[in-house]
């Protein structure tokens, strides 16, 4: 495992421009040649510490929303809203471009501060290609407060949403979402693909 923290925050709103069920596949083919090509990393996400980007810089004049521009692995851009007690996160140059950055979950909800990066060798350089992250949810009504796991692919022009993992209700749910994002994320199709639900 390899703990990424930048050695110093810049502002990176120039990074990107603004065009205004258990279906659990356990892979019995990761071998230890595998383990060794993929791996974690992680990095945070506080917002205290992330850029506060004016909604208007999004075409957004609700005052009901508010938006971060924080720093990811290897200094990348991870972009986070929040509208209707939700939190959005999206990657990349042109996040607001990705489906990532329209989808949630359904319930109220807010975010963890680590963000766990899955990583694969590529000429010899670590490379991500899904991330996750969990979500405290909370019903609303004075029900029970949930966990989920939420796996992004990582992929410019077809980042979005692959696994949700009820960490409430799965054993080593953070395994799991390591597993999901492994086997599924690399192929997963963002226009016709749907999200795996654990448990379904």
């Amino acid at each position: 495992m390899r703990y990424f923290t930048p050695s110093n925050f810049k502002t990176i709103l120039s990074c990107f421009t603004l065009p205004v069920t258990a279906l659990l596949v356990l892979m019995l083919g990761a071998t230890a040649a595998m383990a060794q090509t993929i791996d974690s990393a992680y990095t945070s996400i506080d917002l205290e510490k992330c850029q506060s980007v004016p909604p208007a810089t999004f075409g957004d004049d609700s005052n009901d929303s508010a938006y971060w521009a924080c720093l990811g692995y290897d200094n990348s851009l991870v972009l986070v809203s929040e509208g209707d007690l939700r939190m959005f996160v999206s990657y990349g140059d042109n996040a607001i471009n990705e489906d990532s950055w329209h989808q949630t979950l359904p319930q109220f909800n807010n975010l963890n501060d680590t963000l766990e990066w899955r990583l694969k060798q590529v000429n010899g350089k670590w490379v991500p290609f899904a991330t996750i992250v969990r979500y405290f949810t909370d019903p609303g009504d004075g029900g029970d407060k949930g966990e989920v796991l939420v796996v992004t692919k990582l992929e410019p022009g077809n980042t979005c949403h692959v696994a949700y993992i009820d960490a409430k209700l799965t054993p080593n749910a953070n395994e799991i979402a390591r597993q999901f994002a492994d086997q599924f994320a690399e192929d997963f199709n963002c226009a016709v693909d749907e999200i795996h639900n654990v448990p379904s």
